[in-house]
């Protein structure tokens, strides 16, 4: 049986819930025991029973966000420790991505990331079908583990310690596996409906935030239809700023996110075509907002990147 240490930040306890339930059966197969700060018992001392179980840990599970990131007791303490184990042949680590956010050059960039390709949890339409993939990833990295107690003490001579070692290591390879590959209609409708969602829940956290920061500052977001939102900022009750950003409206073309200064969907100021490059799908503006870098049109620019081009238009008039 695997111990499994979750290492997370509190904020993202709601997706470390869900996951704990996708694993459920790996639980009842008697495969795994779980454990996560939560279990702490009333009087324990919380730093020694985190780096107890985190020693006595087979998989670390690392699950990934700006928080975990920004946590200088997840970051400094758990993770370096949890990369020091996976480093030795200690124990197996695996990151989780959970939210979009900057970790490939983090010390646990290259380790393969779940979901597939290391996309975030919460950018998939259906989030139980990301953890899923996550679960099912998890089983594969139990099933790999060594079963050392199987081994009898009185064979586990310098040559058995010798073959040990050598199936613990992580397997020798290029990290050039991308291959070319032809991107459909359904692929490109899809990372459209996607990418829109992205924006979307982009700009009602940003305008969320930007209230909370700003005391004379109110905002609202108006979700019209399935496909188009409107933003608003006010400063002391006078309108500031409006944005209106859709898709799916013909005469502008198919695979297009459209951005407009006004609530009307009939004109628009910029926006987005779906494009790829023969590995992979991505956004790419159309370069005509005049307050954006020169060149910006040229950048193939991930959901994140997309999210925050049209931010950077829609709060341009209050700074």
């Amino acid at each position: 049986m695997a111990n499994i240490f979750f290492s997370y930040c509190h904020k993202d306890e709601e997706l470390r819930d869900e996951l704990e339930v996708h694993l459920s059966v790996l639980k009842r197969q008697g495969l795994i025991t779980t454990w996560h700060d939560r279990r702490i018992i009333a009087g324990s001392e919380i730093d020694k029973s985190i780096s107890q179980n985190l020693e006595n840990a087979d998989v670390i599970l690392l699950l990934i966000s700006a928080h975990f990131l920004a946590s200088d007791y997840c970051y400094d303490k758990e993770m370096y420790r949890a990369i020091e184990k996976h480093n030795a042949g200690e124990a197996r680590v695996i990151p989780i991505i959970l939210q979009p956010c900057d970790w490939h050059s983090a010390p646990f960039g290259k380790l393969l990331a779940t979901p597939t390709d290391g996309k975030a949890i919460t950018l998939f339409a259906n989030q139980q079908e990301a953890l899923s993939i996550v679960a099912q990833d998890i089983r594969k990295a139990i099933d790999s583990l060594v079963p050392v107690e199987a081994i009898s003490s009185d064979i586990f001579n310098s040559e058995a310690a010798n073959v040990l070692s050598q199936m613990k290591e992580e397997p020798l390879r290029s990290s050039n596996m991308r291959l070319k590959k032809t991107f459909n209609d359904h692929d490109k409708d899809c990372f459209l409906d996607d990418s829109y969602n992205y924006i979307a829940r982009f700009f009602q956290g940003s305008l969320d935030e930007l209230g909370n920061r700003n005391p004379n500052i109110q905002v609202r977001f108006k979700q019209i239809t399935a496909t188009r939102f409107c933003a608003y900022i006010y400063e002391n009750g006078a309108q500031k700023s409006i944005c209106n950003i859709w898709y799916g409206s013909d005469h502008f073309g198919r695979n297009t996110i459209c951005y407009s200064n006004s609530e009307s969907d009939n004109s628009m100021n910029d926006w987005l075509s779906v494009e790829d490059d023969g590995f992979s799908l991505f956004l790419k503006s159309s370069g005509m907002n005049y307050f954006h870098q020169r060149g910006s049109n040229q950048e193939q620019l991930t959901q994140q990147g997309a999210a925050e081009y049209f931010w950077s238009s829609f709060i341009q008039h209050l700074q």
